[in-house]
């Protein structure tokens, strides 16, 4: 009966909005200018009662501070945690509504009152702290992320209602707890103290007034008014579905509490019930008989100490009713339950509408094989960052079909409807209206029944971000994907960027740690270098090397630019592959394959050719610069379009076996790309003193030297590498790679890198470091560079994008940067593992430490000589 009552109220708030808030305005605003003539005729009530261990008030002692300071430092520290978990409900609109709601019940409404009653606010400078500890934001946020939860206005109000419903008899009993024990303070006699309860017991009375009214009339105006903002679109808004019964709040804590109130109800009746007062003035001569007068300098002593030190009944009282306080939030405030009791609520009412649909459209149901209805398991909004995890039940379509919110088209007035039929979604489908009007699960029927392709559903719906929410609920049929999902975000991201581009069958996407290193003193300036890793320390020591050269500075140079294509092409027999290989490397002829092949881009442009011939087959590699693109669908074009020139009009025997023939070589680790390069060949050089060496570094420059020429030389050759004579370059390019949107796979090649140092200067006592990388494949158009994040990155670089007035010197600069961070990275590797050989020579010829003798064996126990 009572959940029926707050109901109707809460949705009659929701939907007569302005009227409710008009009106409670209006009278607030009658309240506050109200004549107060007559105010200063009152006398101030004065209590009767009689306090035998009450302290004067005018008196100042220790105790009245400490309390008093205690009591400030937890309403700061209370409000503080109030706020935090507001915003761990990560919704910005929740934490706004919330925090005005508190504003205007805590200080505008309540002074109103104060007003009206005659009561001097003054009075109450220590009471504004003490009342900080009755907010609680929690139910507020409980009813405003749960009106966020809809799709359109229309429940946005039935939300409310149904919040209110739930809610209402909970604040209603914790209103009436708390009045009743913040209440025992008004019997204590102490003016200061009732005044300070008084004042507290209106404060929570005027809160539950407000939100009982003003608050959800003006969370339904809000959320009317941001419609135009997406504040709740389908996009936006999760929808709590199906929970268990055993999540409904514990009738116990409710029993407990009415308990506690019918007990401080018959406190309260007691106190106030009239009694013989106890007559002071006959009492007082008789004290004062039988007190010796040798005593009375000892009493005043006596007196003025315990004044600082004794607790009155002031602070007695105060103590208790925080005490009170914090056992009410810590046992019986379990704002779980609120929020599992709304999920209930939804529930229940969502599965009245689903059977009177289901009714309806039984008989089509039966045509359907049975599927999986799929259900959010979050009920936290956030707009931001929010992760989706999914609840899987297998039930039969024909007993129970759904989908959530992000189904739903603006136009629909509820974010639940039956599934049509099979034979229905694909007239839909192919209709004008397309998949976008359909539901998820209808989506996922005509999925599995292969009328849209699984990496097409994006494309049909022409919803990316919806299309990959639908393809997570199709993978969440696998218990593991399930779980694994849970973690992986997929909101708010831009998914018209990639499709078609980047990836394919989208489920969410990867977050990265990004770090900077810097700054890099590269040609005369100073660059700060994005490095996207989840290996610790690299960017710590890419950023010590950055620090040795940023006085000297790295020089660099682009000394090769060309992407390479090498297509396989057979002919029948060797001497017809003889003739085309020398008809290919004819000048003559090399001039008619560049135009057909520059004819095919505006920027690419056919440099050479290489071919090798095998039996009767040739290999073929075209290199060309191809602007500030890394170039590959470029060369693969142009190749195509050379070779058809080719066999049309002088080899029409030539059989074209594959347009890459591993002889470009991408993405394989390959003598050629060390040998001829490919993409951009960059060398850096860079002359670092013999004082950086020794105060940055931590090491020599003999030792440096020796150190490299052992492990990056010497070792690297005694292991058969190709192109591997460096310590760890792979790393810097990998991590500049994935911050720049690059394809991280062809750091394959791209990590050829030689590392050379050899000493410098008249003395030799400086460093001279170079790092050669013949082969950079890098580009600042295309692929993944048109993401958001790794454009940004770019533009941190000042490459973004095709450069204005000279196409590829962005791709270049770019290739010099990594070339330059490796080169960085190299120094600080190096110097690290010097100099740990250094401190085993110390300890080994440290003259200065005590000789250890040659046969120390037979001086240790045989278990350590050994």
């Amino acid at each position: 009966m009572t959940s029926r009552v707050f109901r109707a109220h809460g949705e009659f708030c929701a939907t007569h909005p302005w009227e409710v808030i008009v009106a409670t305005l209006t009278l607030t605003a009658c309240m506050f200018t109200m004549d107060q003539q007559h105010a200063t005729q009152q006398p101030k009530p004065v209590s009767s009662r009689y306090c035998a261990g009450c302290i004067n008030e005018a008196e100042y002692n220790a105790a009245d501070v400490i309390v008093m300071t205690l009591i400030r430092c937890l309403a700061v520290l209370y409000s503080y945690y109030q706020f935090r978990n507001l915003h761990k409900l990560g919704s910005k609109y929740i934490l706004g509504i919330a925090g005005l709601f508190t504003v205007f019940s805590s200080f505008v409404f309540t002074t109103t009152v104060l007003n009206i009653l005659r009561i001097d606010v003054t009075e109450l400078k220590d009471a504004m702290f003490f009342f900080l500890l009755l907010i609680d934001l929690s139910k507020a946020a409980v009813l405003a992320q749960f009106a966020l939860n809809a799709s359109n206005q229309e429940e946005v109000r039935i939300n409310i209602a149904r919040g209110m419903a739930l809610l209402g008899p909970t604040i209603t009993l914790d209103t009436i707890v708390e009045t009743l024990v913040i209440g025992v303070g008004t019997l204590s006699g102490v003016h200061r103290l009732e005044m300070l309860s008084c004042f507290a017991c209106l404060s929570v009375l005027v809160n539950y007034i407000v939100f009982m009214t003003f608050y959800p009339a003006c969370l339904s105006l809000i959320l009317e008014l941001s419609r135009t903002t997406n504040l709740y679109d389908k996009k936006s808004c999760s929808f709590i579905s199906v929970f268990k019964e055993e999540d409904k709040s514990n009738p116990v804590v409710q029993r407990v509490k009415l308990i506690m109130s019918a007990g401080l109800m018959l406190v309260h009746a007691h106190s106030r019930w009239p009694f013989k007062e106890v007559d002071v003035d006959n009492i007082a001569p008789l004290v004062d008989q039988h007190m010796p007068q040798n005593r009375t300098d000892d009493a005043a002593l006596h007196g003025y100490i315990m004044k600082w030190v004794t607790l009155s009944a002031d602070h007695i009282v105060i103590l208790i009713l925080l005490l009170a306080l914090v056992v009410k939030f810590i046992f019986f405030e379990n704002k779980e339950e609120l929020v599992e009791q709304l999920r209930a609520s939804i529930s229940e009412n969502n599965s009245e509408v689903q059977m009177k649909k289901q009714r309806k459209f039984h008989s089509s149901m039966q045509l359907l094989k049975p599927t999986s209805t799929f259900f959010l398991s979050k009920s936290q909004l956030n707009n931001s960052t929010e992760d989706i995890a999914f609840e899987d039940k297998e039930v039969q379509t024909h007993s129970r079909c759904e989908s959530d919110v992000e189904s739903s088209s603006p136009e629909d007035d509820t974010a639940l409807r039956a599934c049509r039929s099979l034979d229905e979604c694909k007239s839909i489908y192919d209709s004008d209206s397309g998949a976008s009007e359909l539901t998820d699960e209808e989506i996922i029927m005509l999925v599995r029944s292969k009328h849209i392709a699984n990496y097409q559903i994006e494309k049909a719906i022409e919803d990316p971000e919806r299309g990959v929410g639908i393809r997570r609920k199709i993978l969440a049929s696998d218990g593991n994907f399930l779980r694994a999902m849970s973690d992986l975000p997929y909101k708010n991201y831009d998914y018209k960027k990639v499709m078609g581009a980047c990836c394919e069958n989208v489920i969410g996407y990867m977050p990265v740690p990004v770090g900077f290193a810097g700054p890099l003193n590269l040609d005369d300036k100073k660059l700060f270098v994005p490095m996207a890793t989840t290996e610790g320390c690299l960017v710590a020591s890419t950023n010590r090397g950055c620090s040795a050269l940023l006085a000297g500075g790295i020089t660099s140079r682009i000394v090769g630019d060309g992407m390479t294509r090498g297509p396989a092409v057979r002919f029948p027999c060797l001497a017809r592959a003889s003739a085309a290989k020398k008809w290919m490397e004819a000048p003559d002829n090399f001039a008619l394959m560049k135009q057909k092949f520059d004819g095919t881009s505006r920027f690419a442009r056919l440099t050479r050719v290489l071919v090798k011939i095998a039996g009767r087959h040739l290999y073929i590699r075209f290199e060309a610069t191809t602007g500030d693109a890394m170039g590959m669908n470029m060369l693969s074009k142009g190749t195509e379009m050379s070779l058809k020139f080719i066999k049309k009009d002088y080899f029409p025997d030539m059989e074209i076996l594959s347009l890459s023939g591993n002889f470009c070589t991408d993405k394989k680790a390959a003598a050629v790309n060390w040998i001829e390069g490919r993409g951009k060949s960059v060398v850096c050089e860079a002359v670092i003193p013999a004082k950086t060496v020794t105060s940055v570094l931590k090491t020599s420059v003999h030792a440096l030297v020796d150190v490299n020429n052992s492990k990056n030389m010497i070792g690297s050759a005694i292991a058969g590498s190709i192109g591997g004579f460096n310590a760890h370059a792979a790393n810097l390019v990998t991590a500049i790679y994935i911050a720049t949107g690059q394809d991280p796979a062809q750091n394959v090649g791209s990590s050829n890198c030689m590392t050379l140092m050899e000493p410098w200067g008249e003395t030799g006592d400086d460093l001279y470091i170079t790092c050669t990388m013949p082969s950079i494949e890098i580009g600042t158009v295309g692929g993944g560079t048109v993401l958001p994040a790794q454009a940004a990155c770019l533009e941190m670089l000042g490459v973004k994008g095709a450069h204005p007035d000279t196409p590829g010197e962005n791709a270049n600069q770019l290739a010099r940067i990594v070339c330059g961070t490796v080169l960085a990275g190299e120094l600080s590797l190096m110097a690290a593992l010097t100099a740990g050989h250094l401190v085993k020579s110390h300890l080994r010829h440290n003259r200065s430490t005590t000789t250890i003798p040659a046969n120390i064996g037979a001086l240790l126990p045989p278990s350590q000589a050994n």
